[in-house]
């Protein structure tokens, strides 16, 4: 207390206040292209197709699993049906699908299968 000023923890913050503002002006324009990027990254790719939801996704796996099992099934009808014979009318045929669209391990025919399994023994 002779007279002198006070430079010790008076000072600090102030210096530490400049320190923070100078840190954050430089830092701003990268978090502010951070938070733009988290937002519209994601939705930029939805709408170039770059992402495939689950539902989408598992609609093509049964889809596949659907259409080969249709091919052994109408297979093993079109080696059941004696040679030369002609494509029974639809009843016929679904019949036919439903017996031959029962896979290994099955109690029943997957009635997607039935229908894609006729379809191809038709044409």
């Amino acid at each position: 207390m002779s007279g002198q000023p006070v430079t010790g923890s008076a000072t600090k913050p102030a210096t530490m206040m400049e320190t923070a503002a100078a840190k954050w002006a430089e830092w701003k324009p990268i978090a502010i292209g951070v938070v733009i990027g988290l937002i519209a990254g994601p939705i930029v790719s939805s709408i170039a197709g770059f992402q495939t939801r689950t539902s989408t996704a598992e609609a093509a796996t049964r889809a596949g699993i659907v259409e080969q099992q249709a091919m052994f099934c109408a297979e093993r009808a079109r080696g059941a049906m004696p040679a030369g014979a002609a494509v029974p009318e639809w009843n016929a045929r679904n019949e036919l699908a439903r017996k031959w669209a029962i896979m290994p391990g099955a109690t029943t025919a997957d009635p997607e299968v039935v229908y894609a399994c006729s379809g191809k023994l038709a044409g």
